[in-house]
């Protein structure tokens, strides 16, 4: 019989993780504690919660031999969806996943992606088990249980968009093995129906018991936990309302306050900033240096890649006192030319911080659960906040109907690119195709529910698992 995959063993003894977050300063993680010690004391929950964060941003795979810098942490993932579609043109690293042709069973970023959520899901159930056998008192083991929820809720909800197409597509289609505590036999492929169903549960009840304080951005809190909720949902294609309000409380409910346009040109590196909900506090001593994604490959002003450049037409969208208008033609490319644009969006060095979520985000998602709801003349409102806050001499569209949806999934695009592959999320979501223009240094449409848009499962897990054959990536 097959062995299990190691990744999916469950053990309950704190791993040997790389380090904490530095605002930690005791306890630090080891590897010399019992499970008793952990889970006896908020110090050592605390230590072993600091461990999982600081693995979702730390250098996953790592080999002298094979160059792996494309296969870090969560930034990796989200760079590799964000190259995928057509207002980043991308020219070293990543490469394959800008021409979509990185999802082979036996490829490396279908195998780091599956270990490396798979591993993270492990630690959330083992955090989920410990506190529940633990000693601490019942308010305590709440609040770490619901932090261990939503974690696995996110590593969860990255596993299904990253090996099935959309929900909406076949809610019953084959979708990664369910863990849902710690295991020690291998299972065989779920549901989209299955996962999900788990995912919203956990998601659910981390927002019931998880509070608003935390050590710091670096981790989840309630806001957080709602802002995943809206994307979890929208990913579905279903529930408007339960998106509208869950963004909405997110943010806070006013977009004014949540919106601080003089930030978006600092250079997305600090997670201090105002805009930020959620982020990887990167520090010095404890840097990815040239991996992380994206500042390295956008930056074309610091010492790193030089390797992502900007879609022409993309660029046009933007007017000149737009605060998101961030583009140079420093190689004297024109017009048609691939190297036409770089960013200075993105600003890099050894301790940039990376975002995973920000307040715009969840405006654009409140307008676009508005539109869905049949409330255009609010979602057109609310969709004008954030156009105006950006840019001083916005003027509202008068667009309805199928144009205010392709105006408010425009300013999505305008907003995040290079953050979080929205452009992909989107095209993904609502089963519409992505088409680049000629000026792209590799030219290509991806038709809707195209099966570049998600992964095959990985020849290692078909190996280890005993319940998982060849046969399951027939048709993908």
């Amino acid at each position: 019989m097959k062995n299990i995959n190691r990744i999916l063993l469950g053990v309950l003894v704190l791993f040997a993780f790389s380090g904490c977050e530095s605002y930690l300063d005791e306890p630090k993680p080891t590897d010399s504690l019992t499970s008793d010690a952990i889970y006896s004391s908020t110090e050592g929950v605390d230590a072993y919660l600091s461990g999982i964060y600081r693995n979702m941003r730390a250098q996953y795979e790592y080999s002298t031999d094979v160059a792996t810098t494309d296969v870090g942490g969560i930034y990796s993932m989200y760079f590799a969806r964000a190259v995928k579609g057509k207002d980043l043109i991308q020219n070293s690293w990543y490469n394959f996943d800008y021409e979509n042709d990185n999802r082979e069973p036996t490829y490396r970023r279908t195998r780091v992606t599956w270990q490396f959520l798979f591993d993270l899901v492990n630690h959330a159930n083992t955090l989920i088990q410990g506190v529940t056998n633990g000693t601490l008192s019942d308010a305590d083991k709440a609040i770490y249980i619901a932090h261990g929820k939503a974690l696995r809720a996110y590593f969860y909800f990255q596993l299904a968009l990253e090996y099935q197409l959309s929900y909406a597509v076949d809610p019953s289609a084959p979708a990664p093995p369910l863990y849902d505590q710690v295991e020690y036999e291998a299972k065989g492929m779920s549901t989209l129906a299955e996962l999900y169903t788990l995912i919203v549960q956990d998601i659910n009840d981390a927002i019931a018991d998880l509070p608003e304080d935390r050590l710091n951005k670096s981790y989840i809190n309630k806001s957080v936990a709602y802002g995943l909720k809206a994307r979890i949902l929208m990913a579905m294609n279903k529930d408007w309302d339960q998106v509208e309000a869950a963004a909405n409380a997110a943010y806070g409910g006013d977009p004014d306050a949540a919106l601080y346009a003089s930030e978006y040109g600092a250079g997305f590196d600090d997670i201090n900033a105002s805009e930020w909900m959620w982020g990887m506090d990167q520090q010095a001593d404890q840097s990815n240096y040239y991996y992380v994604a994206p500042h390295a490959f956008t930056d074309h002003f610091a010492d790193a890649y030089f390797g992502t450049y900007i879609d022409e037409n993309f660029v046009a969208n933007f007017s000149g006192t737009d605060v998101r208008s961030l583009f140079f033609n420093i190689y004297g490319g024109e017009s048609g030319d691939w190297w036409e644009f770089v960013t200075s969006k993105f600003v890099f060095s050894f301790s940039a911080d990376i975002p995973i979520m920000r307040t715009p985000e969840m405006i654009l998602m409140e307008a676009e659960a508005m539109y869905h709801q049949g409330r255009e003349t609010e979602a057109h409102d609310l969709l004008f906040t954030l156009q105006s806050d950006r840019d001083p001499y916005a003027v509202q569209s008068s667009a309805t109907g199928t144009a205010l949806l392709e105006e408010i999934l425009l300013e999505r695009r305008k907003e995040m690119y290079g953050e979080l592959g929205v452009e992909w999320f989107d095209a993904k979501r609502l089963q519409r195709g992505i088409v680049r223009g000629a000026n792209h240094r590799v030219v290509l449409t991806l038709d809707p529910n195209d099966k570049r848009f998600f992964l095959k499962i990985p020849q290692t897990e078909i190996d280890a698992n005993p319940n998982i054959d060849a046969s399951v990536n027939d048709g993908r």
